[in-house]
């Protein structure tokens, strides 16, 4: 199994602001003890970084594209790369 952590870089469209999306995706975040932002983006997404073992990004990607994330998620577009380390937790930015 691996133990190395990935980093997630992720777009969610849909029906995902003023819905709550960023703060339940920070609560799953932290309870998968992810670190990393998520913010929204001017055209209506919203961006997604997060670092973590592997096994609990693939949650985290199962939950965004299930009925249980808020809002109405119509596409999450990803991809995972080497993790930097950069963050300390998990925050809701700009």
């Amino acid at each position: 199994m691996a133990t190395e952590d990935v980093r997630l870089t992720a777009r969610v469209s849909g029906m995902v602001q003023g819905v709550g999306f960023r703060y339940w995706t920070a609560r799953k975040a932290d309870e998968l003890l992810l670190k990393g932002t998520v913010r929204n983006r001017a055209d209506g997404s919203v961006e997604i970084v997060a670092e973590g073992l592997p096994a609990d990004i693939d949650r985290f990607l199962d939950w965004l594209r299930s009925s249980h994330a808020p809002g109405r998620v119509e596409d999450v577009d990803s991809q995972a790369l080497d993790a930097t380390g950069e963050f300390s937790d998990f925050r809701i930015v700009g």
